[in-house]
């Protein structure tokens, strides 16, 4: 269900609103709905929906005055739908904030298909980056640069602390050894480098001789493969 876009129907036309949140249900919506203007407010307060669908003429605030309203806060994407189908009325519906317009009466799959559009074109929100990089009964905190069992922080030389910083920031990408040699101040002694990964693997890995998450990519470096 929370896959499913969700969708706030607004109409005094308790027919119309109940026609709507049978056929939007029957084709992979999440549908609430709401009798006017103040209920809209309540159920948007209690509730995040993907887009809503705006009668223009309710008794009390309008469909254009919650639509304008709601713009200004940053609400969801809007259809407004109304049986006035002038040019001057689309219009004035567009500049208070609507996304798209649709006049009274109206084929259902015209409905389905211009809120399909809207939600494409609906930015989509950014997925929270991560703090933490899993590594089997291990994790590395991004933000602190700590290798951790569960609560616990494995203690680690600078070396080998700036080591899994550098390989943690590209997980899942090798990094030479040359370049992790001039980053950990070991340029002078490139091999230097190999003895902190088998130091790391010894910490990190159930099987230090046959590495699952700090790997070697033969020709390439190191890598670092969390869970």
């Amino acid at each position: 269900m929370d896959d499913l876009p969700h969708v706030l129907v607004v109409d005094d036309d308790t027919r119309l609103r109940e026609l709507l949140r049978k056929y939007l249900t029957d084709n992979g919506y999440v549908v609430a709905t709401a009798a006017d203007a103040a209920d809209a407010r309540a159920k948007l307060a209690a509730l995040a929906f993907d887009v809503m669908v705006v009668d223009v003429m309710m008794p009390g605030e309008t469909g254009l005055s919650l639509t304008r309203s709601l713009r200004e806060d940053g609400g969801p994407p809007i259809l407004l739908l109304t049986a006035m189908s002038e040019v001057d009325d689309r219009i004035r519906g567009l500049e208070c904030g609507a996304d798209d317009y649709l006049a009274k009466p109206f084929e259902p799959r015209e409905l389905l298909l211009r809120l399909g559009a809207i939600l494409r074109r609906a930015p989509r929100p950014e997925p929270a980056p991560a703090t933490c990089l899993g590594l089997g009964a291990y994790s590395w905190d991004l933000a602190r640069a700590e290798l951790r069992q569960g609560a616990a922080a494995i203690r680690l030389t600078t070396a080998e602390q700036q080591m899994m910083a550098i390989l943690a920031e590209v997980a899942g990408t090798a990094v030479s050894r040359d370049e992790l040699a001039a980053r950990t101040g070991s340029a002078a002694n490139p091999r230097a480098v190999d003895v902190q990964v088998t130091r790391l693997r010894r910490k990190l890995e159930d099987d230090p001789r046959n590495p699952r998450y700090l790997q070697t990519v033969r020709g390439q470096g190191y890598m670092l493969r969390p869970d």
